[in-house]
């Protein structure tokens, strides 16, 4: 499954109930199970950003319905990188012309 990178910023909205986001996070686990995703890694992060994500899809669309529907809420805003695992790097590389 393709691999994700979420870097995450609470709102305003978000970091006035901060005390509510294990709940949320619980409510994304779920979200995200449903659609056939799985969590990899969760962090709380130091710096730029307030929470980084390695997340797995079964595709791009799945990955960006579901990080839309989680953005909606209004308590997080999200920039997402497509990450490629060594071997396809590898691959990518190799195949360059």
């Amino acid at each position: 499954m393709p691999t994700y990178v979420c870097l995450i910023n609470y709102t305003e909205q978000g970091i006035q109930n901060v005390e509510e986001s294990p709940a949320r996070l619980d409510s994304f686990k779920e979200i995200v199970n449903e659609q056939g995703g799985e969590i990899k890694g969760y962090y709380l992060t130091m710096g730029r950003h307030d929470l980084v994500t390695v997340l797995e899809f079964p595709d791009d669309q799945t990955a960006a319905q579901v990080l839309l529907r989680l953005g909606s809420l209004g308590n997080v805003s999200t920039e997402t990188l497509k990450a490629f695992p060594e071997e396809e790097y590898r691959e990518i590389i190799d195949d360059l012309p």
